[in-house]
């Protein structure tokens, strides 16, 4: 009987803390900014590998030997051969 009349103030109590400690945990993590730096350079990191593979993509050709008369080595070669060093 006597558990009864205490049960809802100490439910009430304990439930209370909880959010209490919740909220402030809550709060804790909101301020907490140790991981940005990383999180900036994987995000920059990850824009140069898109630039890159979207680099690759448009001079797929020119990198490839395929029949289409473009050759990286080729170009060289002629390059070096038609430069003169007086």
């Amino acid at each position: 009987m006597i558990f009864e009349k205490y049960k809802n103030e100490i439910g009430t109590s304990i439930s209370e803390s909880i959010k209490d400690n919740f909220k402030s945990s809550i709060k804790a993590i909101s301020k907490d900014n140790r991981g940005q730096g990383a999180a900036e350079y994987i995000l920059l990191f990850g824009g140069v590998i898109v630039i890159a593979l979207a680099g690759l993509l448009i001079y797929r050709s020119y990198f490839s030997n395929n029949a289409s008369g473009l050759n990286a080595t080729q170009d060289i070669s002629s390059i070096r051969n038609n430069v003169s060093i007086y």
